[in-house]
């Protein structure tokens, strides 16, 4: 039987390793992780944690709904199980009895039979880093082979411990300016995140400095048992110009080239990036956003006026 939990309710220990034996384990999913980007996070867990199902929630103006919180890509249903859509269609079913309002990413293994209608695709790229780093480097684009000469021509460092801070503040700096939706609040939990994740050794924070000691790309890069997670990213015009960020990339994928791992790109439905992503020989792999409104009809024009006012 499912039932929902809330926080406090939650076997953290159990939980952890319904996600380290499940199949479609994603770093996401991890109590820690989820401690820090949805400190009130509930759950719906099913029988003796045979199966979980992480909720992020809010309310607003009365108004209970599911969002995808910060940097978690997919979340959805984990299971060491047979992966069903019918297991899928239940907790859906469960949650949509909660929660009038849901938009939220499900994960690349989660499929539905009944909420098909409710269910867009969403793209990511995945490379698989069992093969020798020569085989893996056969696939790369010839585009790809020409800037990380040119980087390695550019006599570019790399620094493999990096702190935190570098990153977001290198990030802020530049892509930062043009984004509005990450808050000063995201950031703080996007640094406390990291901290954790060294703490536990779930990452590895990469950068590259120019020949002056300018830091000028940098990627924060989580992992598990099963993937390497490209999960925040960094970089100024001299990285552009020198090809500093394919060089980063491909330095990591390198080093970690016969592991039995995925490197996970984690997106993308930009075009530019997913040229970028695909360059490297990466697959793309889709995962379901689930999208689902049942208010009433006065609470969705408020609802769309709050998100318009914003």
């Amino acid at each position: 039987m499912i039932k929902y939990f809330n926080n406090q309710d939650i076997n953290k220990k159990k939980w952890d390793r319904c996600i380290d034996d499940s199949v479609n384990a994603r770093i996401y999913a991890y109590s820690w992780y989820l401690d820090i980007v949805s400190p009130e996070w509930s759950a719906l867990i099913l029988d003796d944690y045979q199966a979980v199902f992480p909720i992020t929630s809010g309310n607003k103006m009365g108004i209970k709904y599911c969002y995808q919180a910060p940097f978690t890509q997919q979340l959805g249903m984990f299971s060491p199980l047979l992966h069903t859509p019918q297991m899928l269609d239940s907790f859906l079913k469960k949650l949509s009895e909660s929660f009038p309002l849901i938009q939220i990413n499900l994960n690349s293994y989660n499929k539905t039979s009944v909420y098909k209608e409710t269910i867009s695709s969403k793209i990511n790229h995945e490379l698989d880093l069992i093969a020798s780093y020569d085989n893996i480097r056969k696939s790369y684009s010839k585009n790809l082979k020409r800037n990380i000469k040119k980087a390695q021509k550019t006599d570019l460092t790399i620094f493999e411990n990096l702190k935190p801070e570098a990153v977001i503040d290198l990030f802020r700096a530049n892509k930062g300016k043009e984004i509005k939706g990450l808050s000063d609040n995201d950031y703080q939990k996007l640094n406390h995140l990291i901290y954790k994740a060294l703490s536990i050794n779930k990452v590895e924070v990469w950068g590259i400095y120019t020949p002056e000691n300018n830091l000028c790309a940098a990627a924060v890069l989580m992992k598990d048992h099963k993937r390497f997670t490209f999960l925040f990213s960094a970089t100024n015009q001299e990285a552009k110009d020198t090809g500093a960020m394919p060089f980063l990339i491909d330095s990591f994928i390198q080093q970690h080239s016969e592991e039995k791992k995925i490197f996970d790109f984690e997106g993308s439905n930009d075009e530019n990036l997913a040229r970028f992503y695909k360059s490297f020989g990466s697959a793309v792999v889709h995962y379901p956003h689930f999208f689902q409104n049942n208010l009433s009809w006065h609470f969705s024009i408020l609802w769309k006026l709050k998100q318009w006012i914003k």
